[in-house]
């Protein structure tokens, strides 16, 4: 690619991206999201507020390089936030950064760097691209603390060949002295942390800020026997200890969420052992599913040997050759055969450990 936009959200990974890629003499732009995102003052670091369009446009012009900003409010709120709320009050437990990347960094974004007439996007994720079995392969990064890989699961394969990513190569650490040897202005700025359209307050508040009918409850047993109530099942996902407010002689768990009745189910924790799961809105990122791979449930989940079968409705069912805990519907799996990502899919079932083994 000889003319690329760099998704610049005002830290110092895409800064660094950027400036990689002018340095081996790319024509580079910077490009940022106006999501309509307001954090609080004195609050977290977001991705896409304002604060970050103006640190963005500073590392723009400490680079020498334009800096565009579109407005992207309107996708966050149909492609990311409702499916967001919608799935929350299903009972399920979403991962909004996977949506971002699929429909808005890698959609409406990559889109619109496109018909500029640029070759391609670049952002600061730590990810790598490389060529291989005729296409392009999405592969784990040199930092492993920073693998990104597993929010970028679900862009689409054909997608890779438009796509860099500069800091492949690099650690953290490296990043930021990169970033502070060149005199950028965001070399020592914090990371951004959790969903950028998310109120300090959690996700709850977030819900019933949007109007969600969250209603309050029962707590059951695994016996079905009424222990307690809970203000609404979208404040709670599985594997939930803290906020139940029940009297047990040994640690209670969330197990369950059953949304048709407005339920709790909480059990022990080896009621949260899951021998399996079955994935829909299936991504494959290589021509074929092994019969055999890793599978990560959840970001910082150290990914267990599992075998693959694609069931004729083209979703997965993924069995774990040990039990794993706390299998959320709503989460990505997301599968590696060693370095390479093959793609995932979004949990639907949890299939029980006792179950599977009998």
């Amino acid at each position: 690619m000889k003319k690329v936009a760099v998704a610049m959200s005002g830290g110092v990974d895409s800064a660094v991206a950027a400036l990689l890629l002018k340095q081996s003499g790319h024509e580079t732009v910077g490009v940022t999201m106006c999501l309509g995102v307001t954090p609080a003052e004195g609050g977290p670091v977001k991705c896409c507020g304002a604060r970050e369009i103006e640190d963005a446009g500073s590392v723009c012009r400490a680079l020498g390089i334009r800096h565009y900003v579109v407005d992207f409010a309107a996708d966050l709120e149909a492609k990311v936030i409702e499916p967001f709320v919608a799935e929350y009050l299903r009972g399920r437990t979403p991962n909004p950064c996977v949506a971002c990347n699929r429909s808005l960094k890698f959609g409406s974004l990559l889109s619109k760097a496109l018909a500029w007439g640029f070759d391609g996007l670049a952002t600061g994720h730590y990810a790598a691209i490389e060529t291989g079995g005729g296409g392009y392969l999405l592969k784990r990064p040199k930092d492993r603390r920073k693998d990104q890989t597993y929010f970028l699961h679900a862009i689409p394969r054909e997608t890779l060949a438009k796509v860099l990513f500069p800091l492949a190569g690099y650690t953290k650490d490296e990043v930021r002295g990169i970033a502070e040897r060149a005199g950028l202005p965001v070399f020592d700025k914090r990371e951004s942390q959790d969903v950028c359209f998310m109120p300090a307050e959690g996700h709850g508040a977030f819900l019933r800020s949007r109007g969600a009918g969250i209603e309050p409850g029962e707590i059951v047993n695994l016996e079905g026997r009424v222990l307690g109530r809970h203000p609404g099942i979208a404040c709670y996902t599985i594997g939930q200890r803290g906020g139940l407010r029940l009297s047990s002689p040994a640690p209670l768990y969330v197990v369950a969420i059953d949304a048709a009745r407005n339920r709790l189910v909480v059990g022990g924790k080896a009621d949260l052992r899951a021998g399996g799961l079955v994935a829909g809105e299936v991504n494959r990122l290589v021509d074929a599913f092994p019969e055999e791979a890793r599978a990560k449930i959840r970001y910082a989940h150290r990914a267990a040997r599992c075998r693959i079968s694609e069931e004729s409705d083209g979703r997965l069912t993924v069995r774990f050759a040990e039990p794993q805990e706390a299998v959320a519907p709503g989460q990505s799996v997301v599968l590696y055969d060693g370095e390479t990502v093959l793609g995932g899919g979004i949990i639907q079932e949890v299939l029980a450990w006792s179950l599977l083994k009998k």
